[in-house]
């Protein structure tokens, strides 16, 4: 099966249409991933397939879910190489991202694929989740939060739900020791004001990857002094 054939077929899966134009997108985007992965350290996934379907598929998985509409203000928190937003920006353009990562380089890559991919309505920020929770100009501004990152839920949640406005949503891609991790969730939970709304099982086409997707709602505002300073919330979960 050939690469274009392989994310269409796999977005039929969730009912998802793709055009000629966003196939070539992702192709480049893939390309340009390539390319500077020779030089830093943005994946472990260099064959083509696997990038197709365990990072891009992966990432519009968040689609499948139908939270994410047109128009919603989106960031993506520890973006790393750009999953899962840039999959999403590609497939839903009326979206506006922002792609939040503390290493510099990192951001430079996202320019670069966001000018070969021709984004629009992007902005790339520089800065510790932790710093950027507290600024003004991005604290509870969003309709969505995404986080495909490592670090457990009550880590993430306090990184994650100061962004969010009141009655928006925390996407967070999960693998099978989600459930786990819900359970020792309560306290940040509590604190953060937010509250597990549902949890999706995902299958990735073409792997045998499942995955899940927690969608956390926002109940009431962030409280002062959340997020601690930059380095607590890892080192001291709210647990």
């Amino acid at each position: 099966m050939n690469l274009e054939n392989l994310l269409e077929d796999g977005l039929k899966k969730w009912n998802i249409e793709i055009s000629k134009l966003q196939q070539s997108q992702f192709k480049i985007y893939m390309d340009t991933l390539l390319e500077y992965n020779k030089v830093m350290n943005l994946t472990a996934i260099e064959d083509p397939q696997d990038i197709y379907t365990k990072h891009f598929l992966d990432s519009l998985s968040c689609l499948s879910i139908d939270i994410i509409k047109n128009g919603d203000r989106i960031i993506d928190v520890g973006t790393g190489a750009g999953f899962p937003s840039i999959p999403i920006k590609i497939m839903k353009k009326d979206t506006h991202i922002t792609l939040l990562d503390s290493l510099n380089k990192r951001i430079n890559f996202l320019k670069e694929v966001g000018n070969r991919v021709s984004l629009e309505n992007i902005e790339y920020l520089h800065s510790r989740a932790e710093d950027a929770g507290l600024n003004k100009n991005h604290r509870e501004k969003y309709d969505i939060a995404l986080a495909r990152a490592v670090a457990p839920l009550p880590v993430l949640l306090e990184y994650c739900i100061p962004f969010v406005k009141k009655g928006g949503y925390f996407i967070c891609q999960k693998g099978p020791s989600a459930l786990e991790e819900i359970k020792g969730a309560d306290k940040a939970l509590k604190i953060l004001n937010c509250e597990i709304e549902k949890v999706f099982d995902i299958d990735i086409p073409f792997t045998e990857l499942n995955h899940k997707i927690i969608v956390i709602k926002k109940t009431g505002n962030t409280p002062k002094g959340y997020p601690r300073k930059a380095g607590k919330p890892s080192k001291e979960p709210l647990a």
